[in-house]
């Protein structure tokens, strides 16, 4: 548990005042008294600078033009900044947390943390080299539920794990809007170059990747991959359909689409052990379905008398007041001050919990085997 004195203060680069997802880190990080946002790039206009930070109520001043402007004034000041949290289009996410990391700072990064894996593996190495904590912000790992899951399975709950199925369908890319007008938020997604890899990997693809790895606590090894756009003459991809062949065994299937008429953020995660299965939905994410063989099957909920303390502790109003994203991103910046707080107590975080820069690097090399599967008509392809 935190016993600092005062918030850590942190910096926001992005994430201005009409972004949701600005919204989103901004609340969650000043949830539980352990951050507070003093200083920021928050447009990518300078002229809008100081007028940003007002608006989500940072003082004018702090609010700069560039990440390397206010790097260096805030290490000029006896109470800057101690860390940044990057929300801005993907292509910037390498570049600004090397600046921060280089500059000895803590990061917490909005995925995808880079474009290839080979800047992430740089990035896990500078972080490394500078003893800094890289926190992602994979929120769907973050649900009491979720975390209760893997806790399960590491107990040996429903047995040595057999098949992983992960789903995440959506509709945002249902219709065919790059051919109308787009907003700014919109057009950088739709250039190759500044969204990444593959379009609908970076947006959401990367959290049912993570959250299948979290949860079962499996590496995949290997991936036969169709990727692509269901939408017709759709350039980018918005699509990806696998199966994963996990260290150990374990086989997988993972379906992913943006382009899902009807779908609304619907993230499924079901593992399947020798003795089981642990179901979790996004739709019902305060519940959290066990099934064992030649057993009744049970419902745990978030809030239940009995659950471990480290899975309590990740709730905050007793059972059947809802929870959601907001608390689950919440907990990952919990971690990361607690983890920060304990390295300068020189103390050692026994189990790190929130996403790590190396769970990045693996995301990053199981998209580039998936377009490399692809690219050879879906032939199996190692991580």
């Amino acid at each position: 548990m935190i016993t600092n004195t005062r918030p850590l203060r942190l910096a926001i680069i992005g994430g201005g005042p009409s972004s949701w997802i600005g919204g989103m880190h901004r609340r969650a990080a000043q949830f539980d008294g352990c951050w507070q946002v003093v200083a920021g790039v928050f447009s990518s206009h300078p002229d809008r600078a100081a007028s940003a930070a007002q608006a989500v109520g940072v003082d004018s001043a702090r609010g700069y033009a560039d990440v390397a402007t206010m790097i260096a004034a805030e290490a000029k000041r006896a109470d800057g900044i101690e860390a940044v949290a990057i929300m801005t289009p993907n292509d910037t996410h390498y570049p600004y947390c090397v600046a921060a990391l280089d500059a000895g700072l803590d990061v917490i990064c909005d995925k995808p943390v880079s474009t290839t894996a080979a800047e992430a593996r740089d990035l896990a190495a500078r972080a490394r080299a500078k003893g800094r904590v890289f926190c992602v912000t994979h929120g769907y790992s973050a649900y009491p539920m979720t975390r209760h899951a893997k806790q399960l399975i590491n107990d040996g709950a429903i047995g040595p794990l057999r098949f992983v199925q992960v789903e995440y369908i959506q509709s945002g890319l249902a219709k065919p809007i790059e051919q109308g007008t787009m907003t700014d938020s919109q057009r950088w997604k739709f250039n190759a170059d500044r969204s990444g890899l593959a379009l609908v990997y970076s947006a959401i693809g990367c959290h049912a990747q993570h959250l299948a790895c979290a949860v079962s606590g499996l590496a995949v090894e290997a991936v036969s991959a169709d990727v692509g756009a269901l939408m017709p003459g759709r350039t980018v991809v918005d699509t990806i359909l696998a199966s994963m062949r996990f260290a150990g065994g374990a086989r997988g299937q993972y379906t992913i689409t943006q382009a899902a008429a009807g779908g609304e953020n619907d993230i499924r995660l079901r593992i399947y052990g020798e003795r089981g299965l642990i179901d979790w939905s996004h739709r019902e994410s305060a519940y959290l379905h066990l099934n064992i063989e030649g057993e009744t099957a049970r419902t745990i909920g978030r809030g239940d008398v009995g659950l471990p303390a480290d899975i309590a502790r990740l709730s905050r109003t007793p059972r059947g007041h809802p929870e959601g994203l907001l608390e689950a991103f919440a907990n990952i910046y919990r971690e990361a001050a607690e983890a920060i707080i304990a390295r300068r107590n020189d103390q050692v975080v026994a189990t790190v919990q929130y996403p790590t820069i190396n769970d990045a690097v693996h995301t990053m090399d199981f998209i580039e085997a998936c377009i490399a599967s692809h690219a050879n008509n879906g032939a199996w392809t190692n991580l």
